[in-house]
C-alpha cells in the first residue's frame, strides 16, 4: 500500500475502496494494508460475480474489504482493491486467482474440455517509492520472495501515466501468487512511510493509449516521493477538478499559516531544467497555479544525483503542485522518447 485505517468497504461489488487518507494504503497500526491490481473488464466480472455474489463471499471468507473500480467507457481495465490483514489480503488474492483460472476453461458442450490451467499472472500496482523495499539491495529481497513462493516477479521500470505507481507482475500458481503477495505485503508494511503521497493510477482512455503506444519507452523519469515532514500529504486523484485552477487561471488565495504542510520530492538532475523552464517561466507558473511555495536545492542531495524540491502549502495546494510537476515531467519524457524514435 499510521493513525488512519484502511478505507471503508464499498456498498456494492462494483466500486473499489478509495484511499481517503495519506496512509490508507498502508496502515500498520490499524487493520493492515491495501493492495491494488490491474484487471481486465472480463476478469472484473468474474471477481464480482452475478449480483456481486463472488465478491461478497470473498469478503466473508477472508474478512477483507474488496471492490473493483467503476466501468469507464472506452477503457478495458479496472482496478481491484483488497484491504485487510496481510494474511487476509494474500488469501483473498489466492481465491481470486483460482476463480480466474477456473473461468478460463470453456464450458460450451461443443468444445472439448481441456485441463484447467494451473498458472496465470497478476499485475500489482506498487508505489514507485516502495519498489526498492520489494526489490532489495542488488535484488536480494525479490529473489528471496520468488524462491520462497515459486512465483516469478517482473517489476516495470516506468511509472504508469499520471501516477507514481508501477506494475509488478507476478506469474505462477494461485498458491505461489498468494505466498508472494503475503511476502510483498509484509515488506510494504515494514517501510510504509515511503508510500506517503503516492499518486494513484486510474485507467482512462488516454492512459490506456499511452500504455499501448509504449513499446519503446525511455528511462523512468518522475518525482520520487521522500516523505512529508508531518505525514499530512494526500494521494492525488488526477481526475478531480480540484487539481487544476479555475477557468480564469487565478492564483489560489493565501493559505492560513496553521494549515501549511511541507513536502519534499526528489527529481533527476537532468529533468530539473524542464521544470524550471526558460528564465524560470515554468516553475513560476506552477507556483502561481498551485499557490505553493516551491524551492529547489542547488546541488544533488545524495549519490543518486537527484535534486530536492521542497513544496510548502495547504494539502490541496500541494496536490496541485505535485500533479503539475508530474505533468511537466511526463510531457518531457514523451518528448524525449519521440525524439529517440525520430533519430532511429
Amino acid at each position: 500500500m499510521a493513525a488512519s485505517s484502511v478505507p471503508t468497504p464499498p456498498k456494492s461489488g462494483d466500486a473499489s475502496p478509495r484511499a481517503g487518507s495519506p496512509n490508507a494504503l498502508l496502515s500498520p497500526g490499524g487493520e493492515g494494508l491495501t493492495i491494488r491490481s490491474l484487471v481486465t473488464t472480463r476478469e472484473a466480472g468474474v471477481i464480482i460475480g452475478k449480483a456481486g455474489k463472488n465478491v461478497a463471499e470473498l469478503r466473508e471468507q477472508t474478512g477483507v474489504k474488496a471492490g473493483v473500480s467503476k466501468v469507464v467507457p472506452g477503457v478495458h481495465e479496472r482496478v481491484l482493491s483488497v484491504s485487510g490483514t496481510v494474511e487476509g489480503v494474500a488469501k483473498a488474492y489466492g481465491i481470486i486467482v483460482s476463480q480466474l483460472l477456473a473461468a478460463s476453461v470453456p464450458t460450451s458442450p461443443t468444445v472439448a474440455v481441456a485441463p484447467a490451467p494451473t498458472h496465470t499472472s497478476l499485475r500489482l500496482l506498487i508505489s514507485h517509492n516502495l519498489m526498492g523495499t520489494i526489490i532489495g539491495r542488488n535484488g536480494a529481497k525479490i529473489k528471496a520472495i520468488q524462491d520462497a513462493s515459486g512465483a516469478r516477479m517482473i517489476a516495470a521500470k516506468e511509472m504508469l501515466p499520471q501516477s507514481t505507481e508501477r506494475i509488478v507482475e507476478i506469474q505462477g500458481t494461485g498458491e505461489g501468487i498468494a505466498r508472494a503477495i503475503e511476502d510483498i505485503g509484509r515488506c510494504l508494511l515494514e517501510d510504509w512511510e515511503r508510500g506517503l503521497g503516492t499518486v494513484l493510477y486510474h485507467p482512462t482512455p488516454e492512459n490506456e493509449q499511452r500504455l499501448g503506444n509504449g513499446t519503446r519507452r525511455g528511462p523512468s523519469y518522475g518525482p520520487r516521493e521522500r516523505r512529508a515532514t508531518d505525514g499530512a500529504d494526500h494521494p492525488v486523484d488526477a481526475r478531480r477538478g480540484s487539481v487544476t485552477s479555475g477557468a480564469n487561471g487565478a492564483t489560489s488565495p493565501p493559505p492560513s499559516q496553521a494549515n501549511l504542510r511541507t513536502q519534499n520530492i526528489s527529481i533527476p538532475s537532468d529533468m530539473v531544467g524542464c521544470i524550471i523552464g526558460k528564465s524560470g517561466s515554468k516553475i513560476t507558473e506552477i507556483r502561481r497555479l498551485s499557490g505553493c511555495k516551491i524551492s529547489i536545492a542547488k546541488t544533488p542531495h545524495d549519490e543518486t544525483g537527484e535534486r530536492m524540491f521542497t513544496i510548502i502549502g495547504t494539502p490541496e495546494a500541494n496536490e496541485k503542485a505535485l500533479f503539475l510537476l508530474y505533468n511537466q515531467l511526463e510531457s518531457e519524457k514523451e518528448r524525449r522518447v519521440g525524439r529517440g524514435d525520430a533519430e532511429d
